[in-house]
């Protein structure tokens, strides 16, 4: 491996002007700069991070640890984040914790002792507190990113998740729906504790009925089966089978079209079916799912910034809350009102 004592003697300067060229100092002539860089590149060289990190105290290492990697959610958050850490001189570690918390910890242990100058996280549940809290002892910045944890003081990029939730019931219910089910994630996570709390305030406040035996959990908020679910749901007597299905995630809310289409139950002339969170094209038409398509993107960009401002310190002490808002987009999986299906 070529080391600086290498260029340093066939550019007949000392090993310290050639460091003082990779760092980028401003105490070496422009000649002698350019000769240095010249046998750089001639010799292929390549810095040792480890070592100049040692010295630096700081790897210009962004690490991001998402929940589902298979989630096309997270892959653009993935983007928006390397491509906001490349524009500031960073690089980008992507870890995928699965929801599991031990994978999680193993992570972060890993994290604190390769060494990142901060990690961009989105936490696998509220027992994330105690992974997050050996960030805090070794005082290495973090934001969260999608979900939130209660009692933590940091900074947060999140869904408005109460503002879209509410749009949706609110669409099924402008098409005449009245019995509208929900199949969420699980409750110790913040996004789904928040849109079972906005899917049951928006069914009260218009006055329709909160049945227990509509509202589900699925064990993941990943790519669940929810055949078993659906199953419960079309096992319910007629008048009280719910017309409409509200899914909290995107994963949920093709899985529940697949088992609805196992039952040979037409969309949405038998039960309608909306999302939350953008679906991929699956189908070789037009996009068939209602949803709610949050920013992806700039979960991880705006994340990414905030995480190299407080890497920097060129941000407020105070913790920044950043709430990002979703579009709703009407397609044909609800496009029917109740009075036409009644036709």
């Amino acid at each position: 491996m070529v080391t600086i004592y290498d260029i340093a003697k066939k550019a007949n300067v000392s090993a310290m002007t050639v460091s003082r060229v990779i760092n980028n100092s401003d105490k070496i002539s422009k000649q002698t700069r350019e000769k240095v860089e010249a046998i750089i590149k001639e010799l292929n060289y390549i810095p040792n991070s480890s070592a100049r990190s040692l010295i630096s105290k700081k790897t210009n290492i962004l690490s991001l640890m998402i929940t589902d990697i298979a989630n096309p959610f997270f892959t653009s958050v993935a983007r928006g984040a390397e491509d906001k850490a490349l524009q500031m001189g960073y690089q980008l570690l992507l870890c995928n914790s699965d929801e599991n918390i031990e994978k999680e910890s193993k992570y972060i242990d890993m994290l604190i002792s390769t060494g990142t100058d901060g990690v961009l996280i989105a936490p696998a549940s509220d027992l994330s507190k105690k992974n997050i809290h050996k960030l805090t002892k070794y005082k290495i910045p973090f934001v969260l990113i999608d979900r939130y944890i209660s009692d933590l003081k940091c900074d947060q990029v999140l869904s408005d998740n109460e503002t879209t939730t509410r749009k949706l019931i609110e669409h099924l219910i402008e098409l005449g729906h009245k019995r509208i089910a929900i199949i969420n994630g699980p409750l110790d996570i913040a996004t789904s504790r928040e849109r079972h709390q906005a899917f049951c305030d928006t069914l009260t406040l218009h006055g329709l009925e909160v049945n227990k035996n509509w509202i589900h959990q699925s064990e993941l908020f990943r790519d669940s089966d929810v055949t078993d679910i659906v199953s419960n749901l079309l096992e319910l007597p007629a008048e009280k089978r719910p017309t409409a299905i509200f899914a909290t995630n995107n994963f949920l809310g093709l899985n529940t079209v697949k088992a609805l289409k196992k039952h040979k139950i037409n969309i949405p002339e038998d039960i309608a079916v909306v999302c939350y969170d953008g679906v991929p094209n699956y189908t070789e038409n037009e996009p068939f799912l209602t949803a709610a398509e949050q920013p992806s993107y700039n979960f991880g960009y705006l994340g990414a910034q905030m995480l190299i401002e407080r890497i920097e310190n060129t941000c407020p002490e105070v913790p920044r809350k950043i709430v990002l808002p979703a579009e709703l987009y009407i397609r044909e999986s609800s496009n029917y009102t109740i009075k036409d299906l009644k036709r």
